[in-house]
């Protein structure tokens, strides 16, 4: 069975939370935490969303996003950039994020 549609806000402002696989931390120093805000910056940049703040965890993130694009899009790019770059650094393939992005 499909998975259900997400939710449309009326305002366009969405609380985004995003976690690592099983618990994994996904920022294991501070350049993993630039290189995730460089990916978000450029996300922000191409898909002209608003950012009205953020938290790094060292195991989850959340974001707080009025969207420009579809939310959706908007969080692909930013994510599939940082799992390249960061399984590339510590040499592993797959998933870091679990599941789809809450918000």
């Amino acid at each position: 069975m499909a998975r259900k549609r997400r939710e449309r806000s009326k305002t366009g402002i969405y609380h985004i939370m995003l976690r690592g696989i099983d618990g994994r931390n996904m920022f294991i120093d501070n350049e993993d935490r630039e290189k995730f805000i460089e990916a978000l910056f450029n996300a922000k940049e191409k898909g002209q969303f608003l950012l009205y703040g953020y938290c790094l965890m060292d195991n989850h993130v959340h974001l707080l996003i009025k969207e420009g694009e579809e939310v959706g899009a908007s969080i692909k790019r930013m994510t599939v950039s940082y799992v390249q770059w960061h399984n590339n650094k510590y040499g592993r393939t797959g998933h870091l994020f679990q599941n789809r992005f809450k918000s």
